[in-house]
C-alpha cells in the first residue's frame, strides 16, 4: 500500500508537468545505461527535449547495447566528462537549452562549468539544492534544502536557500508554501546558532525580506511535520505541524535527513539545482526511473515558471 501511495505521489507531479510543452534540455554526459534511459524515457513522456552532450561513439554505443532509440534527438559530440559539462552549459547560454541535466559525471565536474564565472550560469541568486520527497504515509511531497550544495549556509546565503524553496514551490503548484526554519528545538537558544538564524529569518519575512510563504522557526522536525507534536508543545502556527518545506541548518543535517528518509521510510527523493539560469536536473545513479522523471518533471515546472515570469515583466 506504501508502495502504490509513494508512486502516486510523484505520477501526479509528471501529470501536472505535461500540461507544458517539453524543455529544451542539454543533459551533460550520460554515457551510461542509466542516465540515458531518463533521458529518453522523459523524452518519450514529453517532459523535456534532450540535447545528449558527450562522446557520441560512445553514446550511440551505449543506446546499441541497451536497446534505447535516439536517432531523433540531437548529440552534441565531446571529447570527455568536463568537456560535455562546459559545452552543455555553453549550449544554456547560448539558448539552445533552458535545462541542464546531470549524465554519467560527477556533480562537482558539472557545477564547476554552471558556477564559472566566466562562462557559467550564476545569477544574482545563491545557488542551491532541493530534494523533492515522496514519503510513505506522508500526504504530500516535501522540500528538503539545502542538503547537497551549500555546506555551512551563512545567514544571507540561507536567504537565497529558502526564496528558491519557495520558489519551487510555487512552480509546483504550492500556493501558499509553508516553510519551517529547522533546528534541535522550537525555542531561540543563544547558545544554538541555528535558532537565532531560524527567528531572523521569519523576521525578515516579516518585512518583505522574503516573500511568497509563512514562514515559522526554530522548529524541530516533530513539530514542523506532526500536528500533534505540534499540539502538545502548544505551538499555535500555520506552518507547525504543517510545513511542506524543510529548510535544514546546515549540509549536514539535511544530507543524513533526506537519506534517513529513504533507506528508514521508503522515501523517494527527486533533486534539483536552483538559482541558476536555468534548473539543474540532479540525480543520484541509484535513483528509479519515475524518480528520474519526477526530477524532470520538475525542471519542466520551474523552466515553465520562469517563461511565464519573463513574459510579465
Amino acid at each position: 500500500m506504501a508502495e502504490t501511495l509513494r508512486r502516486e505521489k510523484f505520477e501526479r507531479l509528471v501529470e501536472r508537468a505535461q500540461r507544458n510543452p517539453p524543455v529544451a534540455t542539454a543533459v551533460a554526459h550520460p554515457c551510461d545505461e542509466v542516465s540515458l534511459e531518463g533521458a529518453v524515457e522523459a523524452a518519450k513522456l514529453k517532459l523535456i527535449a534532450p540535447i545528449l552532450v558527450g562522446p557520441e561513439a560512445r553514446i550511440r554505443d551505449v543506446a546499441a547495447k541497451a536497446k534505447l532509440d535516439i536517432s531523433a534527438i540531437e548529440i552534441v559530440d565531446a571529447e570527455h566528462s568536463h568537456d560535455s559539462a562546459e559545452k552543455a552549459v555553453a549550449l544554456v547560454r547560448k539558448a539552445h537549452a533552458h535545462a541542464l541535466m546531470k549524465g554519467c559525471l560527477h556533480t562537482d565536474e558539472l557545477m564547476r562549468a554552471v558556477v564559472s564565472r566566466d562562462a557559467g550560469l550564476r545569477t544574482a541568486r545563491r545557488i542551491s539544492h532541493c530534494f523533492i520527497m515522496d514519503v510513505p504515509r506522508h500526504d504530500k511531497p516535501l522540500i528538503i534544502t539545502d542538503a547537497a550544495v551549500n555546506i555551512a549556509p551563512t545567514l544571507e546565503e540561507k536567504v537565497d536557500i529558502v526564496q528558491n524553496a519557495i520558489d519551487l514551490a510555487h512552480a509546483m503548484g504550492i500556493g501558499e508554501p509553508r516553510v519551517a526554519i529547522l533546528s534541535a528545538m522550537e525555542t531561540v537558544n543563544a547558545n544554538v546558532q541555528s535558532t537565532l538564524e531560524a527567528a531572523a529569518l521569519c523576521k525578515m519575512a516579516d518585512r518583505q525580506q522574503i516573500t511568497g510563504a509563512l514562514l515559522d522557526g526554530p522548529l524541530a522536525l516533530d513539530n514542523a511535520i506532526s500536528p500533534e507534536a505540534a499540539t502538545i508543545k502548544k505551538i499555535v502556527s500555520p506552518v507547525a505541524g504543517n510545513a511542506n518545506v524543510l529548510v535544514v541548518p546546515d549540509l549536514e543535517a539535511g544530507n543524513m535527513l533526506a537519506k534517513s528518509l529513504s533507506f528508514l521510510a521508503g522515501a523517494d527523493a527527486a533533486g534539483i539545482v536552483l538559482g541558476a539560469r536555468v534548473p539543474i536536473i540532479l540525480t543520484s545513479r541509484a535513483d528509479s526511473l519515475l524518480t528520474r522523471l519526477a526530477s524532470c518533471a520538475v525542471a519542466l515546472m520551474v523552466a515553465a515558471s520562469q517563461r511565464a515570469a519573463t513574459a510579465i515583466r
